[in-house]
């Protein structure tokens, strides 16, 4: 492939991906983070699905992934449950073959005739199908990028789907040819996904060349009770979370599985954690010494670029005031109360409040 032309047109952002978002050092699409989480044990054989392309109106966008499994169960979803059904089957003869194939779904026609899904969803999708057992490339690839997006730097995977020269399936660098190589880095570079074509006679070639952020870091300050289901929701959807106590009888790990816990003084949040490394706090110890020692430390760290105060706004009020100049450093990032006033009465209720408040900033919604 090597001096191969290829058109490297980068795609509008609704075409590019659910991996990009409204601020382009994060991903809201962590299905990569998910499938490494909570696929089931080897041996059991495997497929990973990855929508390589689409069109119109649809569940998600090109990036996101699902693995389907020898019995039939399947980590993720790429549609509503309209596509899952058809594609089992083509993962079943994707097993039994051992080899990757590309296959479409056009639903833009009256009531999906060519496929009888009948989901009436109006878009189309172009989906990869390999095999991703262990010994795998496409395994390895998926291992590799979880790996950097993980420490919280950015990387990409490389998606080809059609081609005359090379075996369809999931790629990271360690295993691209060089002229694929430098598109993706140049993908890397510029920090958007972008669509790959080569067609000079008989060689063709179509990839998807994915930009992978990092997925949210959220830092929670306080280990009470009430931050262990905001914990829980953010690791739900494959976020990375730190939590912070001075308290070593709330600083447990096993109170929290999945995040990082950190036994420190709130004066010194600083030194214990990479603040610009972390894309949101929640302030929410339920001590008004340390709360404020934790702003004072985010106000002089000038990051991240949201902070959420947990408490009514007569106890921000009376924060603030004895912050003092200290305010001037959480301007237009400190919100409080946090959370979407969705009128939450329990814990539970509260986390999803604060968790959907971080998920819209990040996202760049009002």
């Amino acid at each position: 492939m090597s001096g191969m032309q290829m058109d490297l047109n980068a795609r509008a952002a609704a075409d590019a991906g659910c991996s990009l978002t409204g601020r382009a050092d994060v991903r809201l699409d962590t299905s990569l983070e998910l499938l490494l989480e909570r696929a089931p044990p080897e041996p059991m054989a495997r497929v990973l699905a990855t929508a390589v392309a689409t069109a119109g109106s649809t569940y998600c966008k090109a990036g996101a992934r699902m693995l389907i499994m020898a019995d039939g169960s399947y980590v993720g979803l790429l549609s509503g449950g309209c596509l899952e059904a058809d594609l089992k089957l083509h993962a079943q003869e994707v097993i039994a073959s051992g080899i990757a194939r590309a296959i479409e779904y056009d639903m833009r026609g009256p009531d999906d005739i060519l496929f009888g899904i009948g989901a009436g969803c109006e878009g189309a999708m172009r989906v990869l199908l390999e095999p991703a057992h262990a010994a795998t490339p496409a395994a390895a690839a998926l291992a590799a990028a979880g790996r950097t997006t993980h420490g919280g730097m950015p990387t990409f995977l490389v998606a080809v789907h059609e081609s005359t020269q090379m075996p369809l399936g999931t790629y990271s660098s360690a295993s691209l040819p060089p002229a694929l190589l430098t598109a993706a880095k140049q993908t890397l570079a510029d920090a958007f996904s972008r669509e790959i074509r080569v067609d000079r006679g008989d060689d063709r070639l179509r990839a998807f060349v994915q930009f992978l952020p990092p997925p949210p870091h959220l830092l929670v300050c306080g280990a009470g009770p009430d931050a262990q289901p905001v914990v829980t929701a953010a690791r739900n959807m494959g976020w990375r979370v730190s939590v912070v106590d001075h308290r070593p009888a709330y600083a447990d790990a096993r109170r929290f599985p999945g995040a990082r816990v950190v036994c420190a003084d709130a004066r010194s949040l600083r030194a214990a954690v990479d603040l610009e490394l972390c894309h949101a706090a929640v302030v929410m110890s339920h001590h008004l010494h340390s709360d404020m020692a934790y702003l004072r430390e985010l106000s002089s760290a000038g990051a991240p670029g949201y902070v959420g105060l947990l408490g009514p706004g007569a106890r921000r009020q009376r924060i603030a005031q004895e912050l003092g100049a200290a305010t001037e450093g959480l301007r237009n990032r400190l919100r409080g109360p946090v959370g979407i006033d969705i009128g939450a009465l329990t814990s539970e209720a509260i986390a999803l409040a604060i968790v959907a408040q971080v998920h819209a900033w990040l996202a760049g919604r009002s």
